[in-house]
């Protein structure tokens, strides 16, 4: 039976009814080369600098370089299976990554795609990696701190919510462990975090993901990955990728803190990606805008007035030196951008301080407004007598015979010193940094022997935390002392010492005596003159 030619219309005007197609124009070009994770396109007129173009079989680059008569587009991801005159398209859009709530606890690559082996991410929200900087207008002054949990850095070198501190040292002095310190320490106190791991071994991010979830910390953090095997190109945008994921909840009025570890291998990718795009070498061998591949990552980082949503993004990038340069070009280039600077060395790590802070040359350009009253009040003198105990310390090696004073300073920071180290993955509450710190800085400690400082303040801590909780709870509560708590802190040290029992103590510390216990050894020694003077009188009767 025949099918009449009405009937076959009238299908096609009942298929046509229903059918809905948006025009998308799209530039189409073709590869002439590829090669270390670069190719070459031939067409693609229209491209934008930035723009998101698509390989086949589900493949992505970046347009870096638009020429007269070629677009050179760095991969992201593997390229093998591309060939020569294979079809590139252009998207129309910019490089984006998935955000929001979703990621959270998530382990993804710089792409925001999911490695964890937890499944896919549902989120349909997405943001643009590079994105201008807040202006001047829409910020505010930093005044809330980020408490690190470190008593060196939050006594010391404190940081602030919206802003950027440089971590800077040498392979293996501690950098990851301050940031991972930093980040479990946000327990409970709402902060989302986002570290960035940038050209490390896959076995390190994976220790470090084990850390925050022992440490219950992967409830508020997102891990982005960009490993060492992994092509430039990943790392290279990697920061990027976790910076605008902390941007949104910054501008859903919340706090983020974004940890970059470390810029130094994402100037090493940068470099790499550069000299395959035949851009001209510089300094060092890296671009002309390396300075301005760290600025415009580092500048988003902000504290938003009210009027924007009050939130704020605080930047903890790392740089790692070698022996100790920190005049080298990448170094002095991310200290300019950054409000401050932690460093730490080598030495003081291999002498078994840690953190090995170097007080002399960390700084913190926001300095007190970054901190609570409490330890504003308690930590005023500690940086400066910490920084003339090096000194000193450094002086003394070659003098032997000291004034008592010049004795006292010294017996001051070498307690100090031992106060302030502390193992890792272990932060010390607000409460209990002002309390220990208050008794280092008053004297309070002066009679404790250097060797048993460290056993005088883990009883000290369990001593307030099981006979004066009040104590604790009112300097947490209200982050300033006045002259009732000054007094509560003090009969509970003097309490606490008369128990440990620290010889000749009193609450008033008198550093004159110090003198004392050393002339002791002296005056026993003197008893033999004395025979030989009642010799002298038997022989004269």
């Amino acid at each position: 039976m025949g099918i009449s030619t009405k009937e076959i219309s009238e299908v096609i005007k009942e298929r046509l009814k229903d059918f809905d197609a948006s025009l998308v124009a799209t530039d189409v070009g073709r590869i002439v080369a590829t090669g270390d994770g670069i190719a070459q396109i031939y067409g693609l007129q229209n491209a934008m600098a930035g723009e998101l173009l698509e390989f086949p079989h589900e493949t992505y680059g970046l347009a870096l370089n638009l020429e007269e008569d070629q677009v050179r587009s760095v991969i992201l991801g593997e390229y093998g299976h591309l060939h020569e005159g294979d079809e590139v398209h252009t998207t129309g859009r910019l490089l984006e990554v998935p955000v929001g709530e979703e990621l959270i606890g998530r382990v993804v690559n710089p792409l925001g795609q999911p490695i964890d082996g937890k499944g896919p991410i549902n989120t349909t929200k997405t943001l643009p990696l590079e994105k201008i900087a807040p202006g001047v207008i829409t910020r505010q002054r930093v005044d809330t701190p980020v408490q690190t949990g470190i008593k060196a850095i939050d006594a010391m070198i404190p940081i602030g919510r919206g802003q950027r501190e440089l971590i800077i040292g040498d392979r293996f002095t501690g950098k990851t462990t301050v940031l991972l310190d930093t980040i479990i320490n946000q327990k409970g106190k709402d902060l989302i975090c986002v570290y960035v791991a940038i050209g490390q071994n896959a076995a390190s991010i994976a220790r470090v993901a084990a850390t925050l979830e022992e440490n219950g910390a992967m409830d508020y953090t997102i891990i982005v990955a960009a490993t060492a095997s992994e092509p430039a190109s990943l790392n290279f945008i990697a920061p990027y990728a976790g910076c605008a994921m902390g941007e949104y909840f910054m501008d859903q009025g919340k706090d983020a803190l974004c940890c970059y570890d470390d810029l130094t291998k994402q100037a090493w990718a940068y470099r790499e990606v550069s000299a395959t795009l035949r851009r001209p070498p510089g300094r060092e061998a890296y671009p002309g805008d390396v300075f301005y591949l760290h600025s415009r990552l580092l500048e988003r980082a902000a504290k938003m007035n009210k009027a924007h949503g009050g939130g704020s993004l605080t930047a903890l990038p790392v740089i790692e030196t070698q022996a100790n340069d920190v005049s080298a070009f990448i170094p002095t280039n991310v200290i300019s951008i950054t409000d401050g600077q932690i460093y730490l060395q080598s030495d003081l790590f291999n002498a078994g301080q840690r953190p090995a802070l170097n007080v002399g040359i960390s700084v913190s350009r926001v300095g007190g407004d970054a901190q609570t009253k409490a330890m504003r009040q308690v930590a005023g003198q500690l940086r400066l007598d910490l920084a003339q105990y090096r000194e000193l310390a450094a002086f003394a090696q070659f003098a032997s015979d000291l004034d008592s004073q010049t004795r006292n300073q010294l017996e001051r920071g070498a307690r100090l010193t031992e106060l302030l180290k502390q193992d890792k993955y272990q932060p010390v509450p607000l409460a209990e940094q002002v309390a220990v710190l208050y008794a280092g800085t008053q004297g309070h400690v002066d009679k404790v022997p250097v060797a048993r400082v460290k056993e005088w303040e883990a009883g000290f801590v369990r001593f307030l935390r099981s006979e004066r909780p009040a104590v604790l709870q009112t300097i947490e509560e209200k982050k300033a002392l006045d002259d009732s708590l000054f007094e509560r802190l003090k009969a509970a040290i003097s309490t606490f010492n008369n128990q440990f029992g620290v010889e000749g103590y009193s609450n008033v510390p008198d550093p004159t005596p110090k003198a004392e216990p050393k002339e002791e050894p002296r005056a026993e020694a003197k008893p033999e003159p004395k025979p030989k003077a009642a010799s002298r009188k038997k022989a004269t009767k």
